[in-house]
């Protein structure tokens, strides 16, 4: 397939063919200037025995003054006159793309159970440090308690992606002991969690359905790509769930998906250490990796461990961009013409 190029032609092909028409331009207008100036009839009167006036001190003075200064103003305009000639011949950044690119898809996946969401905010900002080391990978970020829902899917808007996390640690950094009924605080949590706990009962945390729903996150599941789940949780299972965590490794792993797991000591349950064992028991035995949310080694680690997956390319024609970037010169053309036209006009007057 032919590449294609923005623009009509080449700016190589034009930018020398500019350059002379301006340099003519000007070779016959300074022709026409002196031509002009011969067939002119001084106005004054000649007078003899002038030499003497052309070599006093303050008329050789004033004499060079003005020739500097017709020389500066000449040169502000020359600089503009090429910088327009440059202009013209269209200054621009020429790149290949090739759609043979690297693709990671990386699923965010939040538990925000009660016993979690005073910890969230401090892992949002570790998903945000993630997501600053990352180029090109798509992101997406899923929060769940007894139900899921995505925040934002899979993108590579990484704009929209730094706001909705800073967003969303911003709302959770709150104490959830003293938030009031009705308060705005109050009201931002709840927004920002709704779709988490539409099941009725008692039921929280179900990690097991977390997991299982960030799995169904990604799409293009008939293309070869690297997919990876950050798993954030403290294990601490209140309910029945329809997956247990054991089970949606399993399910993880039969779609090529590893799981990453970030462990949470909330010191909500007396048997943490249990609940940690079991957490890295059920991802570590299914092919994932766990570290605690406390380790400062845990953003390099995870970093390293995406970055470092085999990423899938696919096959397509390179294309070749030019993109017009008038602005690079713009200025050269403007202030030496404006300064070169205002000392001319000063000067004559």
């Amino acid at each position: 397939m032919r590449p294609m190029i923005a623009g009509p032609l080449n700016s190589l092909v034009w930018w020398p063919l500019t350059l002379a028409l301006w340099v003519l331009i000007i070779l016959v207008a300074l022709v026409a200037w002196r031509w002009h100036r011969r067939r002119r009839v001084p106005d004054g009167v000649p007078v003899a025995h002038t030499g003497v006036l052309r070599r006093l001190p303050a008329y050789v003075s004033a004499v060079r003054a003005r020739r500097r200064r017709l020389l500066t103003a000449a040169i502000a305009i020359g600089i503009a006159a090429l910088s327009s000639a440059a202009l013209a011949g269209r200054p621009a950044d020429v790149h290949t793309e090739s759609e043979q690119l690297a693709t990671r898809d990386i699923v965010l996946c939040l538990d925000v159970s009660g016993s979690m969401i005073s910890y969230d905010s401090e892992i949002l900002e570790k998903f945000a440090s993630l997501v600053e080391n990352f180029q090109g990978e798509r992101i997406a970020l899923v929060m769940w308690n007894n139900t899921a829902r995505t925040l934002f899917p899979l993108t590579d808007d990484y704009v929209l992606v730094h706001e909705e996390l800073e967003h969303a640690a911003q709302v959770l950094d709150v104490d959830v002991s003293g938030l009031v009924v009705g308060s705005q605080a109050t009201r931002d949590v709840l927004d920002l969690l709704a779709g988490t706990t539409a099941l009725q009962g008692t039921s929280a945390s179900l990690i097991g359905d977390g997991l299982a729903n960030c799995v169904l996150s990604f799409d293009l599941t008939d293309t070869e790509r690297s997919r990876s789940i950050i798993l954030a949780t403290d294990n601490d299972l209140q309910g029945e769930p329809v997956y247990q965590l054991s089970e949606a490794m399993t399910f993880a792993q039969e779609r090529d998906i590893r799981v990453i797991g970030l462990f949470s000591d909330t010191a909500e349950s007396a048997d943490t250490g249990e609940l940690r064992e079991a957490f890295k028991r059920d991802v570590e035995g299914h092919g994932g990796l766990v570290f605690d949310t406390t380790s400062p080694e845990a953003v390099d680690a995870i970093i390293d461990e995406v970055t470092s997956q085999q990423a899938a390319e696919l096959d397509a024609d390179p294309t070749v961009i030019i993109t017009d970037r008038p602005e690079r010169l713009a200025p050269f053309l403007l202030v030496p013409l404006l300064i070169g036209l205002g000392l001319l006009g000063w000067w004559r007057l």
